[in-house]
């Protein structure tokens, strides 16, 4: 008899549109917070702006902050026929960088496209399927380019992934610092000076990680059984200075499931271990039930789509039928899924 916890589709759930968050809410620190305390199994209802009432100064927050770059370049061919080419990655070799490339037509190695006097040409392919691509403008030219000219990435179950003016400001946590990501670190939406100011105040500390969210995030899992699904890759580092912090917490609060990645793929005999003179590390970690989570003692995390990764790691945390459950709760309560969404704050 096969294990239903290894099955795809036993992460699959029933969700109606009209619980899919397209813009956050006004005030997105307003937003609902379920609280689950995993000791008593109690469940909470509350807002995000009350977070401070159900941690202590034991708790350590880790936050990603990793921020969300213009990355989807709209343009044409010298034929004059559309092209979309999406950047996978800032991290580049010899300037030549990973690329998702929509258009009609067979793309071969040198194909040219255009976005106005910005120019891109075909390297080479990936085994995946994807691109490599050079461009006519390089390092802090190219950037100030894509800030002005490209679009910012939403996921493309929200507005169909077309993003406007208002996704720059709503789809980038207030702090994020390190340019790199082409999905926000979504449970960090939430977060506002204000709610910062609140946990302060109770001596709730914070520290920072970096994790670069890649595209393979929004991908779900299309093989019948999880372990044959190939996990995607992101790059990730911990300055030495926030190391020692996150090290000397007595509890540790993880901020989404990006922030969960890196400190599990760098938990090693009872501590977190990473070396940052030697750069940015790479992490393929894939979190589902079966794997023993060892590095946190709580997360906070959005709603998650159907049979992906995300809550498959949750239910890593949890118990499979246990998120589901939660999942019905969230549902029965109107709570908003998704990445602009509402949150669940995990207490093991």
């Amino acid at each position: 008899m096969k294990n239903p916890d290894l099955l795809a589709e036993s992460y699959d759930y029933d969700l109606d549109s009209k619980f899919i968050a397209d813009r956050p809410i006004a005030g997105r620190h307003h937003s609902k917070l379920l609280v689950y305390n995993a000791k008593t199994n109690e469940v909470t209802h509350s807002n995000f702006m009350e977070l401070d009432q159900f941690l202590t100064d034991e708790h350590m927050l880790v936050l990603n902050q990793s921020k969300v770059f213009p990355c989807r370049l709209l343009g044409q061919k010298p034929s004059g026929g559309k092209v979309e080419v999406f950047l996978l990655s800032l991290i580049h070799e010899n300037h030549v960088f990973p690329a998702m490339i929509r258009s009609n037509g067979k793309k071969r190695v040198g194909d040219e496209f255009e976005f106005g006097e910005l120019k891109a040409t075909i390297e080479g392919r990936s085994d995946e399927g994807d691109f490599f691509i050079s461009f006519n403008k390089k390092d802090n030219e190219l950037l100030d380019f894509l800030e002005k000219q490209a679009e910012i990435p939403i996921p493309p179950y929200i507005r169909d992934g077309i993003a406007d003016e208002k996704d720059l400001e709503d789809y980038q946590t207030v702090y994020a610092n390190k340019l790199g990501s082409v999905a926000a670190p979504t449970a960090g939406l939430h977060f506002t000076p204000v709610v910062f100011k609140t946990l302060e105040k109770k001596g709730i500390k914070k520290s920072f990680v970096t994790l670069h969210v890649g595209a393979g995030t929004f991908k779900p899992v299309t093989s019948e059984h999880i372990l044959d699904h190939k996990m995607h890759s992101e790059f990730y580092e911990i300055e030495k200075s926030e190391l020692a912090l996150i090290n000397s917490a007595r509890k540790r609060i993880a901020v989404g499931t990006t922030s969960l990645r890196v400190l599990e793929s760098s938990y090693k005999d009872g501590k977190i271990e990473f070396d940052s003179e030697e750069g940015l590390a790479s992490t393929d970690i894939f979190l589902h039930p079966g794997k023993e989570v060892k590095s946190i003692d709580g997360l906070i995390t959005n709603f998650h789509l159907p049979k992906s990764t995300l809550i498959m790691l949750v239910s890593s945390i949890l118990g499979r039928e246990k998120t589901l459950e939660l999942y019905e709760i969230a549902k029965q309560h109107e709570y908003r899924f998704f990445s602009y969404g509402d949150a669940m704050l995990i207490l093991r």
